[in-house]
């Protein structure tokens, strides 16, 4: 359908939390083919819905070759840890380790209504955190410890 423009912060769609799907409507088909064509693109690991300007429950992903979406993502399970860089398209130009767990799993719905889980280790398990993050209004930089987050945000308002 179209790729969409990636807001960034401050929007302040970005701190909201986003509402559940309660009824697939064929705007909500036409959400998900704009999330899937604007994550399929080089560097792109996942997009929230909130990332396009709307604030419900959806995001896309693009790991390793592999493109999809879930609607209404809820984490269910967390394991282990990681402690690696980390960016979002709503930051652009900002990398930070940021520690997460190393293995996640959430479960949703598709378009038809029928129950998803997706679940990986390592990028896929960021992901699935990352996304599900924003879609609770949360942004990566939420995680870093205090000192590295004003550091963040001084880079982000061009201070040194």
């Amino acid at each position: 359908m179209a790729i969409r423009e990636i807001r960034v912060i401050p929007d302040p769609i970005l701190r909201t939390p986003c509402d559940e799907i309660t009824t697939i409507t064929p705007a909500i088909r036409r959400l998900v083919q704009d999330l899937l064509d604007t994550v399929d693109d080089p560097g792109r690991a996942g997009l929230s819905a909130n990332q396009i300007g709307v604030g419900l429950r959806a995001f896309s992903y693009n790991i390793e070759g592999k493109v999809g979406y879930i609607l209404n993502p809820v984490i269910e399970d967390k394991q282990g840890e990681q402690y690696g860089d980390e960016g979002c398209l709503s930051v652009p130009g900002l990398w930070y380790k940021t520690r997460r767990a190393d293995y996640a799993r959430v479960r949703g719905i598709d378009l038809d209504g029928k129950t998803v889980v997706l679940e990986g280790k390592g990028i896929m398990g960021r992901m699935l955190q990352h996304e599900t993050d924003h879609l609770d209004g949360h942004i990566y930089l939420d995680r870093l410890e205090k000192s590295e987050r004003r550091a963040a945000m001084r880079q982000l308002r061009g201070e040194r």
